[in-house]
């Protein structure tokens, strides 16, 4: 079992509003075919664990870039949208928050059942991770959402979220089911986070004894594990910072999209009459889909594909957001029938972003470019929980 990452966020409260949970499920919907025609669903399994590219993915979605409320809605707009159609996409996700959580065992058995999977096991195996981050490693944090991603093949991967009572802070903790060796000895090079003093570990090489003891009603035997985590500790400020972001990969794929534009770059891309701003979401929606883990590293400058529900950085562009979708659902849906020039121009899009870092310098106009976004918002049909974006006072102002 390789328990593969942790994540520290801040804590938020709050609903999310229908006009975008809606869009965040065909969007995520979107994303999860265009990887699994491409990949398959071991490879959305595998994205799944990595906490940056789950932050990122929830960016990309419209959440606010760095809050816990990421989780929950994420996978909720995941599940809403996948299950229905988990037959045909090969991948079911089961549990949630609160209630939901404790619906896992049953969800998994039903699913098992109908796909000749271990049920038993696999319900096992869920309980065994929730166990170890809520009850043997005690960092303070008690888990109050627990989400169990499998596919036809068995292979799975959970998410789950643990709140510390009198902070202001959650903890996002990933599992992956790749090298499963054991879930009760050194699953962690380290506990990640801020340092709170000793806490009490029981899936220490030290603690053997007493785990043997304890857990002598499973058929667990403990042998070594070998662990690769990652820990991404996001800041308590809600705005986002130049500091924040990798200018360099954010203003090189502005640079391509609102200002270079090669020649050939509509016909490569296949989306006639789509504007720049429209290519500055599909770019960073592009690299979700086909970008590599290093890719991930700052998964603030993914809020600048459709803003944040809260304002941050700029009101989510509902007409972009709309097209967003509209266009990698058409190219999902071609891609199944054998013409996957769309797909394919889409990851072109981001491929050539990339490129065109080598020669970019970044400069210090971060703040300006935020209010450019923020002016034009209502332009695109800007919104965020606080009602619809307005012009700015004194005139408009063009984005680029």
């Amino acid at each position: 079992m390789k328990r593969s990452g942790t994540a520290d966020l801040p804590l938020h409260y709050g609903h999310i509003p229908k006009w975008l949970s809606l869009r965040m499920s065909r969007l995520g919907l979107a994303i999860t075919e265009a990887i699994i025609t491409e990949y398959g669903t071991a490879e959305v399994l595998r994205r799944l664990s990595d906490p940056f590219w789950f932050q990122s993915l929830g960016a990309v979605m419209g959440m606010d870039w760095h809050s816990s409320g990421i989780t929950t809605s994420v996978m909720g707009a995941l599940k809403s949208a996948i299950n229905p159609l988990s037959k045909e996409l090969g991948i079911y996700i089961c549990g949630g928050k609160g209630k939901s959580s404790r619906q896992t065992p049953q969800e998994l058995l039903h699913y098992s059942d109908h796909n000749g999977l271990n049920g038993t096991e696999l319900v096992r195996c869920s309980k065994l991770s929730a166990k170890v981050d809520n009850t043997a490693i005690q960092d303070g944090f008690q888990l109050y959402m627990h989400s169990f991603i499998v596919n036809t093949d068995g292979l799975w991967t959970v998410v789950q979220q643990g709140m510390q009572d009198g902070s202001s802070t959650a903890r996002r903790y990933h599992w992956h089911s790749a090298e499963m060796n054991s879930f009760v000895e050194d699953p962690h090079t380290a506990i990640c986070g801020v340092n709170q003093g000793t806490i009490m570990n029981m899936v220490t090489q030290a603690a053997q004894p007493a785990r043997l003891s304890m857990l002598s009603m499973t058929t667990e035997h403990p042998s070594r594990m070998i662990a690769e985590i990652q820990h991404l500790v996001l800041p308590n400020h809600h705005e986002v910072k130049a500091k924040d972001i990798d200018l360099k990969r954010l203003g090189a794929m502005l640079w391509l999209t609102h200002e270079k534009q090669p020649a050939d770059f509509e016909e490569l891309l296949l989306l006639e009459g789509m504007g720049p701003r429209t290519l500055q979401s599909m770019a960073l929606v592009s690299e979700v889909i086909y970008g590599t883990p290093s890719r991930f590293k700052d998964p603030a400058r993914f809020s600048f594909a459709h803003g944040g529900k809260d304002g941050h950085p700029f009101p989510v562009p509902l007409k972009v957001y709309d097209e967003t979708i509209s266009v990698l659902t058409k190219a999902v849906n071609k891609a199944k029938i054998g013409a996957s020039d769309k797909l394919q121009a889409i990851q072109k899009l981001g491929e050539l972003s990339r490129q065109a870092e080598n020669d970019f310098v970044p400069n210090n106009n971060f703040e300006e470019l935020l209010e450019k976004e923020r002016n034009n918002s209502w332009k695109y049909g800007g919104k965020t929980i606080f009602g619809d974006a307005k012009p700015p006072k004194g005139g408009q102002l063009d984005l680029f």
